[in-house]
């Protein structure tokens, strides 16, 4: 068996199909990569049993065969090369040689046969969707999904899938991010919980990318085929706690600020913020805002004032700076609306501006009680 292929292409898909390797596997032949050769084109897996992802990569072969390299080793080796063909050649005694412009290297390659079989998924409902689209969603719920292993259907992003949008949610509890297109839609209702691991490897692929994305589901398993990719992952199994039941309807307190102007005061003022909580206070009243924190212990305080368009009556309510920081981070508008109907009740933020046609966001933060 031998093929020749360029050193930059191999790297760059071996790269991504890195990111699935675990560090602590618990099967030896898991941080292997299996290489397989038919007609010209090599097709690279790796997995950890949960997540398989395979990329395609032109070659010039004539060879038909399997073999699992070494992962770490071909990816510390390949990072040190130029552009330039490589040409691989399966030896006797299970010898991998990899020959280059500056010499020749062998390593120790394992057999195929141990490898895990893909997951093939059985009866899948299909959905067609834009990587742009996808990556966007991903990003701007990934950050408020949680980290609880007693609650692990909060761990992932909830897809739902309907003839009418497309809904993706995270939430850890404290805060929690709804990202709709009602621009796409689906050919009919499906709901499933995407853990995270796949999920950053998706977003790390797609951002920028406008070609599309096919996501094919079951009850256990998503498969997403895109460009020369695909990645095939177990879902997370539970039911999603009802998140439209924690969203507040009616908010009467209605407050539109510039985003980057609210979110370097608060960054600045949480500093000054007591270090476990992170509490800062919003005192809103006419046209103004005043953003307060203290660390009674260390005896810090701050407080900014901004001006900002307020409907509502006066109001005092607390917030964890942390998650705003991270909301209004992962927003792009000019200007941002805060609602709010009392000092106990969840705040809602949503963007004023730079939303595509079909695109809505809303964002929720729990407040945390002020002590006088």
């Amino acid at each position: 068996m031998k093929f020749i292929v360029s050193s930059s292409e191999l790297q760059k898909k071996l790269q991504v199909l890195g990111g699935v390797i675990s560090s602590n596997n618990s099967m030896e032949i898991l941080d292997y990569f299996l290489f397989e050769i038919e007609n010209n084109e090599l097709q690279i897996s790796a997995s950890d049993l949960e997540t398989t992802m395979s990329a395609k990569v032109d070659i010039n072969s004539e060879s038909v065969g399997k073999i699992a390299v070494p992962a770490k080793l071909l990816l510390d080796v390949l990072k040190t090369f130029p552009e330039q063909p490589l040409t691989f050649i399966v030896k006797e005694n299970n010898q991998l040689e990899i020959g280059s412009n500056h010499g020749d290297y062998e390593l120790a390659y394992a057999s195929s046969e141990e490898y895990p079989q893909p997951i093939e998924i059985e009866e899948p409902s299909s959905t067609v969707i834009t990587a742009d689209i996808l990556s966007s969603a991903i990003n701007k719920t990934f950050f408020a999904t949680g980290n609880d292993d007693l609650r692990p259907v909060m761990n992932g992003i909830f897809f739902q899938f309907s003839p009418e949008s497309l809904k993706f949610v995270g939430t850890d509890a404290h805060k929690l991010v709804k990202y709709s297109r009602e621009d796409i839609k689906a050919s009919q209702e499906a709901n499933f919980i995407m853990p995270k691991k796949p999920l950053n490897l998706l977003k790390n692929i797609l951002s920028g990318d406008e070609g599309d994305v096919l996501i094919e589901y079951n009850d256990t398993n998503a498969k997403f085929t895109f460009e020369n990719f695909e990645l095939v992952c177990r879902l997370i199994d539970g039911k999603y706690p009802n998140y439209e039941a924690v969203i507040p309807k009616d908010n009467p307190n209605k407050l539109v600020i510039d985003r980057i102007q609210f979110l370097n005061s608060v960054k600045r003022v949480s500093i000054f913020s007591n270090k476990t909580t992170h509490q800062i206070r919003l005192k809103v009243a006419g046209a103004e805002i005043k953003i307060s924190a203290e660390d009674i212990d260390y005896s810090n305080k701050a407080e900014e004032r901004l001006t900002c368009d307020y409907q509502g009556d006066d109001m005092q309510i607390g917030f964890n700076s942390r998650f705003l920081v991270e909301m209004l981070s992962n927003l792009s508008s000019s200007s941002i609306q805060l609602e709010m109907s009392l000092p106990n009740r969840a705040g809602i933020l949503t963007p004023i501006d730079g939303l595509e046609e079909g695109e809505k966001i809303i964002m929720l933060v729990m407040p945390v009680m002020l002590g006088n």
